[in-house]
């Protein structure tokens, strides 16, 4: 956005369709951009333009503070179903199959709340889906051993996260500007959940020191109910935070892209020397391999947060090298995985988790080698930011129709093995 921005300075009438297009990522972008314009009188007429809606836009304050406590209840309440009906049930299975639910199901109301455009016909559809998704996650079969219930568990949430994705960015899912929308959104709600979670963190030290210097044991009840409920909240507070104060994130969130891209680059370069070094590879020894795909999904979330930001249209030339060698390096690893998944495949044969990790790591690997070829094109032939975006954009239909697979097809496929 902001390359189309800088490009159309001049073109008031392409800045006006850029901002209908995508407000929430013109604004960010302009915003970014803003020191580099000084003195230009259209940079002018938008920085004021932008600045009253901002102030119009904040009126809203209460209703939105409103609608974070109805939203926060109700996931509160939702989260403490089995101690308030004495529900026979072990918690842990409970929070397993419900937590993640639960915090998607308060994001999407409070979205539709705030989002003033929400229709009847949408909110029914919304509370339908999850409506069926706890009905269909909680009658599986309480099996500790099933591969199948597990991966359901697993897959069940990242399809939810799909949903709240849609009624985030205004049930709007076929323009790729939006999708990016909502990835940003995600970086700037993870730092935020980070931070709230510290500070959570050091509140509760705090307040069990204070009432066990008074020889008052509250941790149970604190543990039990304070804790449990403060953590399904967290999501909900740092959404409200982000979008009644967006300029808290907004700042931060380009500062840890580029420090982390770089550090994470390291980190895998020597992680992979190492592994040579030593010998230690992922073919005969399971556990190893779990820390490897776990690995490699949490390089590809850096490389998503990090071409999601601004820094990188900024700086394009040296964030794209950064990006391109990490990108490249995480196709290294996804190939060793894919191999070592393989190799199990015909040693050991199809099983509910062989199969969904080989799927998911051939998706994976697709949206890796489109990414590399897109930053390539980047660092070597001036290319546009922008289509690797649209690249990441147009990749998560896919990755959400494999989790449906998944969350709801394995079952009928392995049954409850």
């Amino acid at each position: 956005m902001e390359t189309k921005i800088r490009e159309n300075i001049d073109q008031p009438e392409v800045l006006e369709k850029l901002y209908r297009s995508d407000k929430k990522g013109f604004e960010k972008s302009f915003w970014s951009m803003l020191p580099t314009l000084a003195g230009n009188p259209v940079a002018d007429f938008w920085k004021a333009r932008l600045a009253a809606s901002k102030k119009e836009s904040v009126v809203d304050w209460k209703a939105d503070l409103l609608f974070l406590i109805l939203a926060c209840f109700a996931t509160g309440l939702l989260i403490q179903i089995p101690k308030l009906f004495h529900l026979n049930l072990p918690d842990d299975t409970f929070y397993m199959r419900n937590a993640v639910l639960i915090v998607f199901f308060g994001l999407s109301a409070y979205s539709l709340l705030t989002g003033k455009q929400a229709q009847t016909v949408q909110w029914i559809v919304v509370v339908a889906v999850f409506f069926l998704s706890a009905l269909y996650i909680n009658v599986l079969p309480l099996e500790a051993k099933s591969q199948t219930v597990l991966l359901a568990c697993i897959h069940l949430p990242l399809l939810l996260w799909g949903i709240y994705g849609w009624i985030f960015i205004g049930f709007d899912w076929k323009r790729r500007s939006r999708r990016m929308v909502y990835i940003r959104h995600n970086g700037d709600l993870a730092i935020l959940s980070a931070i709230l979670l510290l500070a959570g963190g050091l509140l509760t030290a705090v307040t069990l020191g204070m009432f066990s210097a008074i020889d008052l044991d509250i941790e149970h009840f604190y543990s039990e109910y304070i804790i449990i409920t403060g953590l399904v909240c967290v999501p909900l507070l740092a959404t409200h935070i982000v979008r009644i104060f967006p300029s808290v994130t907004q700042k931060i969130a380009p500062i840890i892209a580029a420090i982390f891209g770089p550090l994470v680059l390291l980190t895998l370069l020597v992680f992979l020397i190492t592994m040579l070094v030593t010998g230690k590879d992922p073919y005969n020894n399971r556990e190893f391999l779990v820390v490897f795909n776990l690995m490699l999904v949490g390089v590809m979330a850096i490389i998503v947060f990090s071409v999601s930001e601004p820094l990188f249209h900024k700086n394009q030339r040296n964030q794209g090298w950064i990006l391109f060698l990490l990108t490249f390096l995480a196709l290294v690893v996804d190939l060793i995985a894919l191999s070592a998944i393989i190799y199990r495949v015909g040693e050991y044969g199809f099983t509910p988790n062989r199969t969904a990790v080989l799927g998911s790591n051939l998706l994976i690997f697709g949206n890796l080698l489109l990414i590399l070829i897109d930053l390539f094109r980047v660092v070597f032939r001036k290319g546009s930011t922008e289509k690797v975006e649209s690249t990441l954009a147009a990749y998560l239909p896919v990755y959400l129709v494999w989790t449906f697979l998944v969350a709801f097809g394995w079952p009928l496929l392995f049954g409850f093995a």
